[in-house]
């Protein structure tokens, strides 16, 4: 027989009534000795299980503690209490794993309020709460919600690789990929590790980004996106940063920079949207403990929007389109630069924003998501389309509330001796990336992308604040644990 989850039962409840039913989960709570709340992750709510205590063994019931796993059979009937609309009266109680209790109270599994810091450190024991079974239902939702808008507009979906030789972004902060030992390194002429007995015959490294190859793709399938993991060696210990994340990458061939600006205003909305449509439960949940902690805050730090209210807005609203140059004559001109409350004054054309300006543009001057455009060529990668200026490429930065930019994209430099001549000022091996001038020898066309933080969108959308608590397994500085 088919297994029925709990959120089959509360949601198909109707076709179950007086019908008897098999349901499996863990025990959130055992009330009185009397009423059991079962949860089996598939929803937020839990199912209340009525034992009569005179059907069942006492020892069977002194073994049913908080975060026992059972398997009951029992009849499946109108509540007669309130908070739920049907219980399941237990005929049979099947109690399927050790439950350690002692040693439980001394986990986040013990029933009282503990600190994300606290629930970081048992992160393997931290999809059974409330909360983190709640972000994770979210997240996967998102993650289902980016492929079928991918999938509508006709996309393929590209995997590029997780280990390269190239690095698309020129900063050098990567992780190295090595099969040499480590304790006893080869050597060359200079003196330099000797990456020609290496597995691959030379120097490779973990991807900061697939958006390179996803170029070569997007050259013969038109539209492609890449969505995997991504790996960055930044010692950053922000509360926006991880050295493992997930990246969307899209990238489409004969879109110039208003066309991927479009692709991804519809993007967000739509995952927004599809969140909102198929996430009501979590969400209500989550918005009542944003609430909970923006009421901590002091009066003016607090947010003028709830959980759910912001989302919707987003949707609601148009994004603003702004251009570097009139961001910064903004930010200079703003009360925040002008007292120095910015950390991170805002003195000329060509300063690299920051998370406090970009914040500060959409939060209190827009007060809506902005699309910031044209930034100065020496603050963007190489591969961004130079502008008739010769100043500015054709980059566009999403800014969202609370989070700061959330997507970086631009119109690639399609024409090939530009591309050269950038490469070669920018200090970009053009020998090492042949194969991307390639693609710009044969048949080059105007194209443009973009890439998304995953972890960046599912902080936005369910209102936590820190991106260690949206991603299982966090990997930052000084941390691999689980």
């Amino acid at each position: 027989m088919e297994k029925k989850t709990v959120r089959d039962i509360l949601e198909g409840y109707k076709k179950f009534l007086h019908h008897d039913i098999t349901v499996y989960g863990w025990v959130r709570a055992f009330r009185s000795n009397r009423f059991i709340a079962l949860n089996d992750g598939s929803t937020i709510k839990n199912l209340q299980i009525v034992v009569e205590f005179s059907e069942f063994d006492e020892q069977l019931l002194k073994n049913i503690n908080t975060g026992s796993s059972l398997k009951i059979l029992g009849e499946v009937v109108e509540s007669q209490g309130a908070g739920q609309t049907v219980e399941i009266i237990a005929k049979k109680i099947i109690v399927l794993g050790d439950n350690h209790f002692e040693e439980l109270q001394k986990t986040i599994l013990q029933p009282k309020r503990h600190s994300l810091e606290k629930l970081r450190e048992e992160a393997h024991l931290r999809f059974r709460t409330n909360l983190f079974g709640a972000i994770f239902r979210v997240r996967s939702a998102v993650s289902f919600a980016i492929h079928e808008f991918f999938n509508k507009k006709q996309f393929f979906y590209i995997n590029t690789p997780i280990i390269t030789g190239a690095d698309a972004e020129g900063a050098g902060e990567m992780f190295s990929v090595t099969a040499l030992n480590l304790s006893d390194l080869p050597k060359d002429a200079q003196g330099a590790v000797d990456f020609t007995q290496d597995f691959f015959g030379k120097k490779t490294n973990l991807t900061v980004s697939g958006q390179l190859e996803a170029e070569t793709a997007a050259m013969g399938l038109g539209r492609v996106y890449t969505f995997g993991p991504t790996f960055r060696a930044e010692n950053s210990n922000t509360t926006r940063h991880l050295a493992e994340f997930w990246m969307v990458e899209p990238e489409v061939a004969f879109n110039n920079l208003e066309d991927n600006i479009d692709l991804a205003e519809d993007f967000l909305k739509y995952v927004i949207g599809y969140v909102l449509e198929n996430c009501k439960d979590d969400l209500a949940f989550l918005d009542e403990r944003f609430t909970q902690e923006q009421n901590q805050k002091p009066e003016k730090d607090r947010a003028k929007e709830g959980l759910i209210e912001k989302l919707e807005n987003v949707l609601s609203k148009r994004f603003k389109r702004v251009s570097y140059t009139e961001a910064i004559e903004i930010l200079m001109n703003s009360k925040e630069n002008k007292k120095g409350k910015f950390q991170f004054p805002v003195e000329n054309w060509g300063t690299d924003l920051q998370s406090e300006h970009e914040r500060y543009l959409v939060e209190k001057h827009f007060e809506c998501p902005v699309v910031l455009f044209d930034y100065p060529k020496e603050i963007k990668a190489f591969y961004m389309r130079l502008n008739d200026d010769g100043k500015t490429v054709a980059a566009m930065d999403v800014l969202f509330p609370g989070i700061g930019e959330i997507i970086g994209g631009s119109q690639r430099e399609d024409r090939l001796s530009v591309l050269k001549a950038k490469m070669e000022q920018m200090d970009v091996d053009t020998e090492e990336l042949w194969w991307y001038l390639d693609t710009r020898k044969f048949g080059s066309v105007p194209h443009a992308g973009f890439g998304l933080g995953l972890e960046r969108l599912v902080l936005f959308v369910t209102g936590m604040t820190n991106i260690r608590d949206v991603i299982p397994f966090a990997r930052t500085p000084k941390n691999a644990e689980f």
